[in-house]
């Protein structure tokens, strides 16, 4: 197993080369180059799996023994007993048709400390190995940030930069990233768009005389760690269906702004996983609704929403998609994102456009129709949804066919998001956790939005 670049002009590197790598150095993301089969057989001995045994063996896949399998077992098993349910990532049924994929139970209450937790170790694992200096680089639109940190606050040898949009993310959220205190971590609240963090970001780690004299280093899902750790609790959930659930139509409902979850949801697919519909949640910054619908990736205007760490208007795996679409092709995708560079869009012929609608569904749920879905689930369930999880269940609603089974991701607790609860009128009780940041003092830089802003905070920083 090697990595090569979407853009093909990175020579072939294995795995802990480019988990440092993060970005290609020719500006495109990583990917396998080869995507493992799995046989019917390898599944059904896999289902009777541990979600740390699951996951384990996924990687082994993917590690190509660069690293022990005892000392990976070490990795992984550490990662995931950091979780408050024993199963790291549950499946609770609602109905006979719907389920809700839980993967809140991490230490900030977000789906990404499951790659987070792991990737923080795997970080300080080859600092350790390597005697080597890592400097985290990351762009958050509110939950990265907090399982970022989460992840690598204290470790000897990482030092770790988020920036977040200046207001524009949850009160808790922003708690979370900014109560920490650590000498390793720095905050910079950055004055504009999620959008805009992101740009800088990609833009810094282009640049490779900065990034390697500043040993960057990425952590969010450009880094392919993500996606990879991101698969295995689609074949977890998979596996805890039911047998009947099971020989049936088995959908998942992603919400997805960057295109990172759905995305791990695709490789799992392609690797044998027989998920049947792949439904893709967004909320009102719809660009890839659009896309899967008409053909047409453009960015419209930023809009801001009741579910804020999906108010993302370019999803940075997005040239992941269209490296496979395109047959693994590296320079029509290199043509298509210098199209997308200089004309701000990208339009596909109807043949590309057809395979699109063969893998994904969509729907861009609306502010108030997310609200109503909380609501309703809330009064019918007594289940309470975050406001991107009841995205996902709300596309799930429009687009599964009856006889389906679909798999809800639920990506966050709904106490992070209480201010957009509290408008239904529905009470919670926070977790003791969370509760407790409420009386910390935060520690946060705002800074401008440009590359040289965040540049000079960097290098006082590093």
């Amino acid at each position: 197993m090697e990595y090569i670049s979407t853009r093909g002009k990175v020579a072939p590197i294995g795995f802990i080369d480019a988990i440092l790598m993060g970005l290609a150095n020719d500006g495109g993301l990583l990917v396998p180059n080869h995507i493992p089969q799995l046989s019917a057989d390898t599944l059904q001995s896999w289902s009777k799996l541990s979600y740390s045994e699951l996951a384990l063996e996924i990687f082994s896949l993917y590690v190509n023994n660069e690293i022990p399998r005892n000392e990976l077992k070490q990795l992984v098993d550490e990662s995931y007993a950091t979780f408050r349910d024993e199963a790291v990532t549950p499946v609770k049924r609602l109905s006979d048709d719907t389920y809700v994929l839980e993967l809140f139970h991490g230490p900030t209450f977000a789906f990404k400390d499951i790659a987070l937790q792991f990737l923080g170790n795997l970080y300080a694992y080859v600092s350790r190995k390597t005697n080597s200096i890592i400097h985290i680089l990351g762009a958050t639109s509110g939950d990265t940030g907090a399982s970022a940190i989460e992840g690598v606050r204290g470790k000897e040898g990482i030092r770790i930069c988020i920036l977040h949009p200046h207001q524009k993310v949850s009160q808790v959220q922003e708690l979370q990233m900014t109560t920490v205190n650590d000498a390793n971590v720095l905050n910079l609240s950055v004055e504009g768009t999620f959008d805009d963090c992101q740009r800088i970001i990609k833009e810094l780690f282009a640049d490779v005389e900065f990034k390697h004299r500043y040993h960057l280093r990425a952590i969010n899902s450009i880094n392919i760690a993500r996606i990879l750790a991101q698969t295995v609790y689609y074949f977890y959930a998979y596996f805890q269906l039911p047998q009947e659930q099971q020989a049936a139509k088995v959908n998942f409902s992603v919400p997805t702004g960057n295109f990172g979850d759905i995305f791990a949801g695709y490789l799992a697919q392609k690797m044998g996983l027989p998920i049947h519909k792949l439904i893709l949640a967004t909320n009102e910054n719809n660009i890839l609704e659009r896309f899967v619908q008409e053909g047409v990736y453009q960015p419209g205007e930023f809009r801001g929403t009741y579910s804020p760490s999906m108010d993302i208007q370019v999803a940075s795996n997005f040239e992941r998609y269209l490296f496979y679409l395109y047959g693994e092709d590296a320079a029509a995708v290199n043509a298509i994102m210098e199209q997308f560079k200089a004309e701000g869009r990208v339009v596909i012929p109807a043949d590309k456009l057809q395979a699109v609608q063969a893998d994904f569904a969509a729907y861009g749920v609306k502010n108030e129709e997310c609200l109503d879905t909380i609501s309703a689930y809330h009064a019918k369930y007594e289940y309470l949804l975050d406001p991107h999880t009841a995205c996902g269940v709300a596309a799930a609603d429009k687009l599964a066919a009856p006889g389906e089974v679909t798999v809800s991701l639920s990506t966050a607790h709904p106490a992070k998001f209480d201010e957009s609860i509290r408008l239904r009128g529905i009470a919670q009780t926070y977790p003791e956790q969370i509760q407790a940041l409420f009386d910390k003092p935060q520690f946060q830089k705002v800074v401008g939005g440009s590359n040289d802003a965040i540049k000079d905070e960097l290098v006082k920083f590093f």
